[in-house]
């Protein structure tokens, strides 16, 4: 029932939205719409589903609060929208709806919605991909400041809480454990112990980065109650013991390092549910048997950790794993490893800008490569110089943030009324701005479609020419049969025929001797009647054989790409398919599928032989490319640019493929394409089911 009135409601809308006058609604309407948008908001928030489902939702959202005159719904969904796309890190979508947001908070004075768009702000420039952490810091305060003049609590709270973590991110832990302080104690009257486990877990971060180890372990034991009373998951549970262990490392007792390791490890499904957590702890227990002396299974651990890793592409991780190896395999003699590694986890360290992970890498370097030594130092004191430098810079800026933003909202007061009057112009230029970046990016967005579209049909276009020019060049052949076919037939023979006929007169006449030499060259031209008569016979059936210029270039491809790396190759094709026929694009993907399955089978598979087949199979077109190599296990190995441009070749055709192989059994690529999606010249050459024939 609830379908039956939505659908018109949202035609109604569309259609509405065209007109000049905003629709109005009713209560009912309006909880119809209150209730969709709710749950289109619920399903945008959910981070567990795609990234591409979320943006639908959060344009459905769009859509509708854009027709609507009801301001309190507006703003609470721009505000779900600034959120999202805040998270997204989607920064024109981000924007544009979070100054939306901040517009309307102004003009309703709705200062919560107004701290929501603060907060956003400050959680999008606190995104790695942005790392803006001075940008950060000064949205979320200002948006703790604005909680704290409604004596909001739990918001107040929640955002100490984020910028404690940006502080503890440039090694404020000082200041951090103050900012969490102030939190914590808003936080304990309202008893959620979610948010008092968070608060507390972080203190625990900031106290062990200031080597305060004691205080550190007191914070994670409290941490570990309120976790307790939230009933939280046992991933949450595995994070705060790897925390707990990691303080007992740095303190140098091992022993109780590795048996927290080993409780955090054993909890239920981590692996499962956060590998990225149970490969640290892997590394952990790794490191924490090296430094207690038990070699046994020290670098087994460490290469696991670093596959996990690897696999789930935890980059961070991987700079540590790459440092840790490099540690062990120069307590043990392989410096040669040690120095492969060790230059692995600065130059990880440098992309992904870790900053201490490089410094400690260079420091690694200088002592297992003594001839570079100097210039390794030199680069590791320049950057520790600078780090320190930036980091005093960032508190002083953070200093000046808490004061300027008093002095901030009090020049706001005062320039409020200014701005009422250039509200009208601002909505102005903010909507003729709007128009005209969506105007400047669908022509943008257009002009690319167009050179796509044309780059594809140059594609087509060449392939097909090139097709072309080889059936140009054997019909010229085909006709030169002919001709001389025709030539031998019609001309030679004639006049031998004439001759023979001469000759039979003449045998009337004549002595003995006459006669039998003139049989003899009777004989003689009856012969060489046959044999021409055999030479234009076999010229003339091979002008009307049938030449397939696409299997030539098939043909030819396997030559090339066989030959060149050593492989042998075996090619069958369906004779009763005019492969010439098919369409332009069947052809040009099928011949880019086999290039691609044939350069892989040279790079990786070490095969000695390729099977390629063409066939007809009931209803489908079948294009199979086997090989004898060594295979691989494909639940693991990662799909790379190779089969996702097989992937999408073969969608372009409507096709299904298939990847089969195993360690030491080869591989096998199998495409299907529906015969429907073929060229009605070539269905005309094969025997289709009925359902795919011609009515």
């Amino acid at each position: 029932m609830l379908q039956k009135v939505v659908f018109p409601l949202f035609l109604f809308i569309l259609f509405g939205a065209c007109k000049p006058d905003q629709p109005k609604y009713d209560n009912q309407v309006t909880a119809i719409l209150e209730d969709s948008l709710s749950k289109w908001a619920t399903i945008s928030k959910n981070r567990s589903i795609s990234k591409e489902l979320r943006i639908e939702q959060l344009s459905k959202i769009e859509k509708v609060i854009d027709t609507i005159e009801i301001d309190t719904l507006k703003i609470n969904n721009l505000s779900v929208l600034s959120q999202v796309y805040s998270e997204l890190a989607d920064s024109t979508k981000f924007f544009q709806i979070n100054k939306e947001l901040e517009f309307l908070a102004r003009e309703l004075k709705d200062s919560t919605r107004m701290a929501e768009a603060y907060w956003d702000k400050g959680a999008y420039f606190d995104l790695p991909s942005v790392g803006e952490r001075d940008s950060a810091y000064f949205y979320l305060s200002s948006a703790q400041k604005i909680y704290q003049k409604l004596e909001d609590d739990l918001q107040n709270a929640s955002v100490l809480r984020a910028m404690a973590s940006i502080q503890t991110s440039i090694n404020d832990n000082t200041g951090a454990l103050v900012t969490l302080t102030e939190a914590i104690r808003l936080l304990k009257p309202l008893e959620d112990n979610k948010k008092l486990y968070q608060a507390y877990n972080t203190m625990g971060i900031a106290a062990s980065a200031l080597y305060e180890y004691d205080e550190a372990l007191d914070y994670y034991k409290i941490a570990g109650e309120y976790l307790k009373k939230a009933q939280l998951d046992q991933r949450r549970l595995a994070s705060l013991e790897n925390n707990i262990g990691y303080v007992y490392y740095d303190k140098g007792d091992y022993n109780m390092a590795k048996l927290t390791f080993e409780k955090a490890i054993k909890r239920d499904s981590i692996y499962e549910l956060n590998p990225e957590l149970y490969a640290k702890l892997l590394d952990h227990i790794a490191m924490t048997d090296f430094y207690m002396g038990d070699m046994t299974s020290v670098e087994d651990k460490l290469y696991r950790s670093q596959f996990l890793r690897d696999s789930i592409n935890d980059l961070e991780g991987l700079s540590l794993n790459y440092y840790n190896i490099a540690i062990v395999s120069k307590k043990i003699g392989k410096k040669a490893d040690a120095y492969i590694f060790a230059g692995n986890a600065r130059d990880l360290a440098k992309e992904i800008d870790n900053n201490l992970r490089y410094m400690e890498s260079l420091k690694l370097l200088a002592e297992l490569d003594p001839d570079n030594a100097l210039q390794y130092s030199r680069e590791y004191f320049h950057l520790s110089d600078s780090l320190n430098q930036e980091e005093r810079q960032i508190r002083n800026k953070f200093d000046r943030i808490r004061f300027e933003t008093d002095e901030t909202e009090l020049k706001n007061q005062q320039l409020s009324k200014q701005k009422l009057i250039w509200t009208g112009i601002a909505i102005g230029v903010l909507l003729l701005a709007i128009s005209l970046f969506i105007i400047v990016d669908q022509r943008v967005k257009n002009q690319r479609l167009r050179f796509q579209q044309q780059q594809q049909e140059a594609n087509q276009e060449i392939f097909n020419l090139m097709l072309a020019q080889k059936q140009k060049l054997e019909e010229g052949k085909q006709t030169e049969q002919k001709r001389i076919s025709e030539e031998l037939h019609d001309g030679i023979l004639g006049e031998m025929n004439g001759v023979r006929m001469i000759l039979l007169g003449l045998n009337k006449k004549g002595d003995d001797a006459a006669v039998a030499l003139r049989e003899q060259a009777i004989e003689k031209l009856k012969e060489v009647q046959e044999e021409i008569r055999s030479i234009s016979h076999e010229l003339n059936d091979a002008s009307y054989q049938k030449f397939n210029n696409f299997i030539s270039s098939i043909e030819d491809l396997l030559k090339n790409s066989c030959e060149t790396a050593g492989i042998d190759y075996h090619f069958t094709y369906d004779h009763d398919l005019d492969w010439d026929s098919l369409e332009g694009i069947t052809k040009i993907n099928i011949y880019r599928i086999l290039q691609e399955s044939l350069q892989n089978c040279i790079k990786h598979a070490n095969a000695s032989m390729v099977y390629v087949s063409f066939e007809i199979n009931n209803s489908d077109l079948v294009i199979s490319i086997q090989d004898n190599g060594r295979g691989f296990d494909v639940t693991k190995e990662k799909k790379g640019i190779g089969h996702k441009n097989i992937k999408s070749r073969v969608n372009k055709i409507n096709g299904r493929w298939y990847l089969r192989s195993a360690i030491g059994i080869g591989t096998t690529v199998l495409v299907e394409i529906p015969l429907e999606y073929i060229s009605q010249e070539a269905k005309k050459e094969i025997s289709l089911p009925e359902d795919l024939q011609e009515a």
